[in-house]
């Protein structure tokens, strides 16, 4: 890490870099496909805590690719078509189409890519399927977490000569050329100094703005109580910084929420325990609809309860099955599960309605079997009835990422109000506007990493290319 701009690879000979990227998670995807390209790049980021504290560190992981080697050595019939029609049911027909397609059309290169370039060791998730997704495409690391994803392209980012890391250091601004091309990324530091670095292109990959509180609460007022389990640094700073030059910004209503926040440990439970058959409870112990119909909208859900908080039931099966997750065992691990033999000590050691409670517990084992009355919150899937000895964990709604931002092309060009590209700024990730359509009930898991890194590696691409053109032309 530098105090200050680098006088190294990181800089061309009239002393621009190629590329500046604002943000340190999935932006690095960028930073590694354009120095693969042979750029000189420089990564900025405000936090210098950044490998385990913005969003990109604290997910889950999950990666789509829709038709990858990986699926097709399991048998697993998938590609953009597919992958597009999914998004398009979750989100009512609501997400860019075009951003859409692109993003599922590159979705599988993006990951091969990952495997083989950034050297990030990919496995398919095939043990269980999330909301939404009608096929098996997501691709995790072990542990399946973010931090472990982050570190392997930070560790490869390090090792690049031609990328330099600047940390803590916050792009503030960009600066504009004659023809409203980029030319420089203006820079602050703690306690206040401030220059500028000669750039030809800027990233915004600084996430959305869910650590504004003003903001969340203007956009989105269902969630804006709700916990924020999301980057400090999510300020909206690329937003501010692309509508000061005009640019359009889309689809700000739109959110990840997550309704399995520990309220204990204020670690992830996870939704894996809900697809394995577990049920959430309001805090009196009763079912309140189809669980299984994401973790994001049922996030508004648990916030609209008596309290804004519930229980998920589960069983050692499901606790079993669910410790491949890191965040699970965290959870674990911090004493956050209660324990009980039967459903009335589960109750009394949760201060649930013992009746409620059982008539929860119950449902879900005759559900489970196959019971001749459908569920009433239209919930199809169990997959075992729970048994004893049972365990629940309190939740609590939370804002994990905001999924509006700049709009952007399939380049991951920022666009104007007329749609025209500001050449020379890209955006990715939360500060771009995403495929999650209106609100919560749109997302898909992997919504958040596909644009985060999926955009950003667009980005170094067109650029990559932009400059390949040039180099010819001089040479012409």
């Amino acid at each position: 890490m530098s105090a200050g701009v680098p006088e190294g690879d990181g800089q061309g000979q009239d002393g621009a870099v190629d590329l500046v990227v604002a943000g340190a998670g999935g932006g690095l995807a960028g930073a590694l496909r354009a120095a693969q390209a042979g750029l000189n790049v420089l990564v900025v980021d405000a936090d210098e805590q950044f490998l385990r504290g913005n969003n990109t560190s604290m997910s889950t992981a999950m990666i789509p690719g829709a038709g990858s080697r990986w699926q097709r050595a399991a048998g697993i019939e998938d590609g953009p078509a597919r992958f597009l029609a999914d998004i398009t049911t979750k989100t009512h027909g609501t997400a860019d189409p075009a951003l859409s397609a692109a993003l599922a059309g590159i979705s599988a290169p993006l990951v091969e890519w990952l495997a083989d370039e950034a050297g990030l060791p990919l496995t398919l998730v095939t043990d269980f399927s999330y909301p939404g997704h009608s096929a098996d495409r997501l691709h995790t690391v072990e542990g399946r977490h973010g931090s472990t994803l982050l570190r392997h392209l930070y560790e490869r980012a390090r090792s690049s000569p031609h990328i330099d890391l600047l940390v803590p250091a916050r792009l503030a601004d960009v600066e504009r050329g004659p023809g409203g091309e980029i030319t420089g990324a203006v820079l602050t530091y703690p306690g206040g100094r401030e220059e500028t670095v000669p750039a030809r292109a800027v990233l915004l990959a600084t996430n959305g703005y869910g650590a504004d509180r003003e903001l969340v609460g203007r956009h989105l007022p269902e969630i804006a109580k709700a916990e924020y389990h999301g980057g400090q640094f999510s300020r909206g700073d690329g937003l501010r910084i692309g509508q000061k030059h005009g640019a359009h910004a889309d689809y700000l209503d739109a959110y990840q929420g997550h309704a399995a926040l520990a309220r204990r440990s204020r670690t992830l439970v996870g939704w894996a325990t809900i697809m394995h058959g577990a049920v959430m409870v309001d805090r009196d112990g009763r079912r309140f609809g189809d669980e299984t119909t994401g973790y994001s909208e049922y996030a508004a859900a648990l916030a609209a309860r008596p309290g804004a908080r519930g229980w998920i039931v589960l069983d050692k099966r499901i606790h079993d099955l669910c410790l491949p997750f890191t965040d699970f065992r965290q959870t674990v691990d911090a004493g956050a599960l209660t324990w009980a033999d039967d459903p009335d000590g589960l109750a009394e050691r949760t201060g649930c309605d013992a009746n409620a409670l059982n008539d929860a517990i119950a449902g879900q084992a005759a559900a489970a079997r196959g019971a001749a009355e459908p569920d009433p919150y239209g919930r199809t899937f169990f997959e075992e009835p729970l048994r004893p000895p049972y365990a629940a964990v309190e939740v609590i709604p939370a804002l994990f990422h905001t999924q509006g931002g700049l709009a952007v092309d399939e380049h991951a060009r920022v666009l104007t109000e007329d749609r025209t590209p500001i050449p020379g700024l890209f955006a990715s990730g939360g500060a771009a506007h995403g495929i999650s359509g209106r609100g919560a009930d749109g997302y898909l898991a992997g919504n958040g990493l596909l644009p985060a890194l999926g955009l950003a590696w667009q980005a170094a691409n067109t650029l990559s290319r932009t400059h390949a053109h040039g180099e010819r032309l001089k040479h012409t």
